[in-house]
């Protein structure tokens, strides 16, 4: 794998680490499975991309991309929490209704950003090439994120959303409102998936309605690899799961992809994708082989 293709790979995964949190919230916190995250992804890009054409300042953008991503969220919440409507249902309707959203807020299918100027413009031209800020830039982000994440979960706020995704009725009984706690991490889930489209968007030079497509394997993929590679229950363990089993994904990929032997295209994605879940899902309940075999000996 060449140099390039490396950083491109921590690049990529970097901004999809962002994913992962946004997931792990949605699913591993609060127990409600989301697929909001294939069209708030491609809304950020879409929201940020579209305001920083119009002239505006791209952090301001970015910010604005994070609302955006965080009302979506709080849609898919609503149908359910006011509805009624099956949380995967629910999460299936809001994104099929923001392909049509995205693309009244572009105008066209895609926008290009290589002209403007991004949250990257004044890191750049310096002595390090582009490729290299880019995974630089974003990991401060991704760092900054995790930490605030982080100290979230542990505060009195981010306990009570634990205790909704463990068992509703209990928090009820001790007094927690449990539709506010859906809200608010359904919000927070989706700004965070939002902010990765609106990075995504500045770093590749474009904003595409289709770049939602296959998020939430991606960001389901890293978890899981994540939590298979780091196991532990404390809150810092597991969100730094999501960033390593993210960036690890990434480079697997990438060198499932340069394995000429393998025969593999980039069309191929979904497919390594598939495989590797299936693994760091399967992985785990094989524990020791050896110990299994004798087991299933009777010794």
């Amino acid at each position: 794998m060449s140099q390039v293709a490396f950083f491109g790979a921590i690049e990529v995964g970097l901004v999809y680490a962002l994913v992962a949190l946004g997931v792990f919230l949605s699913f591993r916190i609060l127990s409600f499975p989301d697929l909001t995250v294939d069209g708030s992804f491609p809304l950020g890009a879409a929201v940020a991309a579209t305001a920083i054409v119009a002239g505006w300042d791209p952090y301001l953008a970015t910010v604005l991309a994070m609302m955006a991503g965080a009302i979506a969220g709080m849609v898919t919440a609503f149908l359910n929490i006011r509805f009624r409507i099956l949380h995967l249902l629910a999460s299936i309707l809001t994104m099929i209704a923001l392909f049509s959203v995205n693309l009244r807020i572009m105008g066209r299918p895609n926008t290009a950003l290589l002209q403007e100027e991004t949250v990257l413009t004044p890191f750049l031209g310096g002595s390090l090439p582009a490729y290299q800020v880019k995974p630089l830039f974003l990991a401060a982000i991704v760092v900054l994120v995790a930490i605030l994440v982080a100290r979230f979960l542990a505060s009195e706020m981010g306990l009570a959303m634990r205790a909704t995704g463990a068992n509703p009725r209990m928090a009820r009984a001790q007094g927690i409102g449990t539709g506010v706690q859906v809200y608010a991490g359904m919000a927070l889930s989706n700004a965070l998936v939002g902010l990765a489209g609106a990075l995504f968007a500045q770093t590749n030079g474009f904003a595409d309605v289709t770049s939602g497509v296959g998020t939430i394997i991606i960001g389901l993929a890293a978890v899981i690899l994540g939590e298979t590679l780091m196991r532990g229950r404390s809150v810092v363990v597991m969100v730094a799961a999501c960033i390593i089993g993210s960036i690890v994904y990434r480079v697997a990929v990438q060198l499932a992809l340069e394995i000429d032997a393998l025969g593999l295209r980039a069309s191929d994605m979904n497919l390594v994708t598939a495989l590797l879940v299936t693994v760091a899902l399967v992985l785990p309940g094989l524990g020791n082989p050896v110990s299994a075999l004798l087991r299933r000996n009777g010794r």
